[in-house]
Order: C-alpha cells, then structure tokens, then sequence
C-alpha cells in the first residue's frame, strides 16, 4: 500500500472547508454539504442549445484525435490549445458557481475529457484526485460537466460522501484485469463514508467535488456513449511543484505572484502529437 502518489513533496493533504458567509450564487446549505460531504450536484449550467454546440464541437475534435493517433481518453490537460474546452473554463455561469468555493480568482490548471464509448470496457478504480497531482494545498475543485445525459446505465461517477475528510487514503497500484482508465485503486472504500452516491445529470448539468473525495465509476454497458469535461480549479494560493503549470489559464481575476501564467484563448485547435509532453 503506497500513501502518496509523491512522497518526495511536502504536500499538505488535509481538507480545508470553505467558509462563505455571503454566497452570490450557491447556497449556505450548499457549501455547508460540499464540507460535510465533499461535493455538490446538480447544478444547472448549460442551455439545451449551448450544450448541443459544445457535444458537436467535441465529436469533431475526438475525430481529429483519434486520426493524430490518441485515444479517447486522451484529450487530457489541452485547455490552452483548444478553443472549445477554454471558452467552457471561462464560462461565466461555471466560474460564478466554483467563485463560493475558491474566491475572487479562479485558476483551471487542467481539464479532462472522460469519454465512455457505448460497451466500452474500462471502469476508473475507486482514487482520489489529490493523490495524482504534485499540488499544495489540497484544495483544488473539481467541476464534471456533463456533455452527454449520465444514468445508471452508462457508467456515472460515483462518490463516497465524507470520504473527503481523511486526507490521503493508502492506495494500491491497479491490476490489469481491472481495466481502470487510471493507475491508482482505493479498497474497501465503504469503509471511508456514507453510500454510495452515484451522479445522475442532464447534459449540460454540473457537480462540484473535492480533490479528496474517494469516487470511481463503472464501465459503460448501454449503447449510448458518456462524456463528461472535468475542469481543475484552484485559487492562487495553492503551489504547483512538478511544472504541470504550463497551460494554466487565469479564468476570473489575477495572480499577482506570478506563480500561475496564463494562457490566451488559442486560434484553432492545436492538437499535440503522442510525443508531446502537457503534464
């Protein structure tokens, strides 16, 4: 059993609770169960319309990647090369939303398509996300975006509510046989909270979770596809410690730091080759 993803760094890896008095958009009882549970879901975010642009730029960029040789998995940290993901982190109606939880400025360092093929065959072990990224503190927010409806069909991402609350949890590296889209697995996650819950959405809803939330989802067994955007955010204070700051984009306020660069919103999608280095 491993305790860090990187024992190297001196990571605090402890949950800090948000504290909000004056919330402009989520409420007091939502903050209030992003602390004691560690996330929050639904929340509304897209317009039907505005939804049905972002899944059709999304299946053409999957196409491209597929023909540059990726997988569909791998549109993984391009947010500053690729128009549609950035105008999504910047959206005004996400921000507003993540700003009760992080404060006046907002920094995504990472983004992810997770996109489950009708049939596909992997499932993401039980992990927590803090345990992968060389981050301090642990307090980066995770918005999932729906693209396409997530039911109990296809695979949704399921949580372990107040797991979050005992910092990093002993991992174990993933077996072959389990097929994880990831390389870290948590066992008996029953043991660290409530039920499970699993993340029912429309497309063009959103939830909000922790970096120490212990969540998992299973293969996708139906004939419709599942796609979710995860987007990382974090507030100034919070230090990179590996280099992965590279394509950060400073999507509401600024770092007057300078630890955190940000990126401008590129032309064109610029789609990297399997050599290419992002994180």
């Amino acid at each position: 059993m491993s305790g860090s993803a990187f024992p190297e760094l001196q990571r605090d890896l402890s949950f800090h609770p948000v504290v909000n008095p004056t919330p402009r958009v989520l409420t007091a009882a939502q903050i209030e169960q992003y602390n004691t549970w560690g996330y929050i879901v639904p929340l509304d975010v897209l317009t039907p319309a505005e939804v049905a642009e972002h899944r059709a730029y999304f299946e053409q960029l999957l196409a491209n990647t597929l023909a540059h040789g990726w997988n569909h998995y791998a549109i993984n940290g391009w947010q500053a090369r690729c128009p549609g993901i950035y105008d999504l982190v910047t959206h005004h109606r996400v921000l507003d939303y993540v700003q009760d939880l992080l404060g006046e400025t907002l920094i995504c360092w990472a983004t992810h398509y997770f996109a489950k093929l009708p049939g596909d065959g992997k499932r993401v072990s039980w992990h927590q996300d803090a345990s992968y990224w060389p981050l301090t503190p642990s307090k980066t927010v995770t918005v999932w975006l729906a693209i396409d409806d997530v039911d109990p069909d296809n695979g949704p991402m399921t949580v372990i509510p107040g797991s979050h609350v005992h910092g990093q949890l002993d991992f174990e590296e993933s077996t072959a046989e389990e097929q994880n889209v990831l390389s870290q697995s948590v066992r008996s996650p029953e043991s660290y909270g409530a039920a499970p819950v699993a993340f029912t959405m429309r497309a063009g809803q959103m939830s909000l979770h922790s970096d120490l939330l212990l969540h998992g989802s299973e293969p996708n067994t139906s004939d419709r596809r599942r796609c979710g955007l995860t987007m990382r955010f974090v507030s100034p204070e919070v230090r990179e410690l590996k280099g992965w700051r590279r394509n950060a984009i400073i999507a509401r306020g600024s770092d007057p730091s300078g630890h955190w660069p940000h990126n401008p919103r590129p032309a064109h999608d610029d789609i990297p080759t399997p050599q290419d280095r992002i994180f």
